[in-house]
């Protein structure tokens, strides 16, 4: 993969390259840039498709992670554009990807044409549900990913008897202690910027899995609610990475959509 060397970062992307409108997908939290392969897949004839690795992710992954937040993940997605000499782009984040996306669409506004919100929110998590992630945390970078906490973590990221967990699994597996615990800690020290909502005023689209089991689909009716250009495309049957276990559907929704924008 190319690498972009922005914000103090070696950042890896990926870049079906072209004149054409982009669109640059943020993935989740454990996850990275290969779970946008369907819509790669789907979109890469018609549109500039970019896809990367976020800190403390997949191969941007170093040694290292010093404490960050959201908003520098957001200056890291600018950044890449500005390295990419792409001036505008359609935001498209899942879950952490989306927490990004909206910071970026915030503090960069002149960058960002349109944005896609999958399985995402603007608040923060559940005191309670947050405690329970930690103490799975702990016993992870104390003894090892266990089996049980595998099968926990693809049940809340992919849901339950999807196909293609094994690869996640192997990849959950090998993430490196120091980026775990500073993955986590970015996650729950993040703001609520559903105040903000309001000052984003570009369309945008909220896709979410009905059967959701880290983001309450409430929490996407909200967003698509106070965001002031919006809409929300429910997926039957999906969990939290609704566009890795059910591409045909979501893909459907992203093509109508960015046709809609003319992008």
């Amino acid at each position: 993969m190319p690498i972009a060397k922005v914000n103090g970062q070696r950042i890896h992307y990926a870049d079906t390259g072209g004149d054409r409108p982009a669109v640059i997908f943020s993935h989740g939290l454990f996850m990275d840039h290969e779970m946008f392969a369907p819509q790669v897949e789907a979109l890469k004839g018609r549109y500039r498709v970019i896809t990367w690795d976020e800190r403390g992710h997949g191969t941007t992954a170093g040694s290292t992670l010093e404490p960050f937040s959201y908003y520098d993940s957001a200056d890291d997605l600018a950044a890449l554009l500005d390295h990419l000499s792409i001036e505008r782009a359609v935001l498209a984040g899942m879950s952490q990807g989306g927490f990004l996306s909206l910071r970026a669409a915030l503090t960069h506004p002149e960058i960002v044409k349109a944005l896609i919100l999958i399985d995402t929110e603007s608040g923060v998590e559940d005191p309670a549900r947050m405690a329970g992630y930690m103490q799975l945390v702990d016993a992870w970078l104390a003894d090892g990913l266990s089996d049980a906490t595998a099968d926990f973590i693809e049940a809340t990221i992919l849901g339950q008897g999807w196909e293609g967990a094994d690869p996640w699994k192997d990849k959950w597996r090998r993430f490196a202690p120091h980026n775990v615990r500073g993955c986590m800690d970015c996650l729950a020290g993040r703001d609520d910027v559903t105040a903000r909502l309001g000052e984003i005023k570009v369309p945008a689209l909220v896709i979410h899995g009905d059967a959701d089991a880290a983001i309450a689909l409430s929490l996407a009716e909200t967003l698509a609610r106070d965001l002031p250009d919006a809409e929300l495309v429910i997926v039957p049957g999906a969990g939290h990475a609704a566009n890795l276990t059910h591409p045909d559907l979501v893909n459907a929704a992203i093509e109508r959509f960015l046709a809609r924008l003319g992008a």
